[in-house]
């Protein structure tokens, strides 16, 4: 009950606010210029979701902020948790990457402090590079032999993408990392006498050399306008 009583307050409150917002603007005569004036107080946010991830059915969801010109700062979740005891299948694990990027588009510059690009494209597109740190655990059996990461596991690393607007305020950022990610994994069997328990098998370091990131995400850009006109 509590939970329903604060989504109606949310909803009250933003109808509210969206109503008085709406009476400024419709009161003032040079409500272009307002507004515009207004937004030009917004950095570029764009909202996304990597593709790859969702294909494999591994839930997740970004944000990124432009902080300076041609800068931003993202941070992606990666949640999942499928798994069935009869089969013996798990597919586990959750994770996080956080990172700067730096754009070198035209559109990019003055990312936060401008409204209108020079094409009328986002300020999250075109090229960029970027350096990570990403931290992540997880549990994988297919009917055999397991995998289980029970402690994060850390890395970091370099990454080269490109951001292509597609409509007004949607960007597809294709991009790709390579670095380094170490931790601790311990390979299990399950137990074939019915009592779903599973045993130990060995414990390993992990010191993985290589692609750490791969993303084709749909970015949902506000705070200026995305796309081509």
């Amino acid at each position: 009950m509590q939970i329903w009583i604060k989504l109606i307050w949310i909803v009250c409150l933003a109808a509210a606010t969206f109503g008085t917002v709406r009476a400024q603007n419709a009161g003032t005569e040079s409500s272009d210029t307002t507004q515009s004036f207004r937004s030009s107080k917004l950095p570029a946010i764009g909202l996304k979701t990597n593709l790859l991830y969702d294909a494999a059915l591994v839930p997740n969801v970004g944000i990124e902020v432009a902080f300076a010109s041609g800068w931003t700062v993202g941070f992606d979740w990666f949640h999942t948790w499928i798994y069935s005891d009869s089969r013996h299948r798990y597919w586990q694990g959750y994770g996080y990457y956080l990172g700067i990027r730096r754009y070198f588009a035209p559109t990019a510059k003055n990312a936060a402090r401008t409204t209108q690009p020079r094409n009328g494209g986002s300020s999250l597109t075109g090229h960029h590079i970027g350096i990570y740190m990403l931290g992540l655990t997880y549990d994988v059996e297919w009917g055999g032999r397991g995998y289980q990461a029970d402690r994060f596991g850390f890395g970091g690393g370099v990454e080269y993408g490109y951001a292509l607007p597609v409509s007004t305020h949607l960007n597809l950022d294709f991009s790709i990392g390579l670095g380094f990610q170490d931790g601790e994994y311990k390979e299990y069997l399950p137990a074939d006498d019915g009592t779903g328990h599973y045993v130990w098998q060995s414990t390993h370091k992990r010191h993985w050399w290589g692609p750490t990131k791969a993303e084709i995400a749909l970015v949902w850009v506000f705070g200026r306008k995305g796309g081509k006109r």
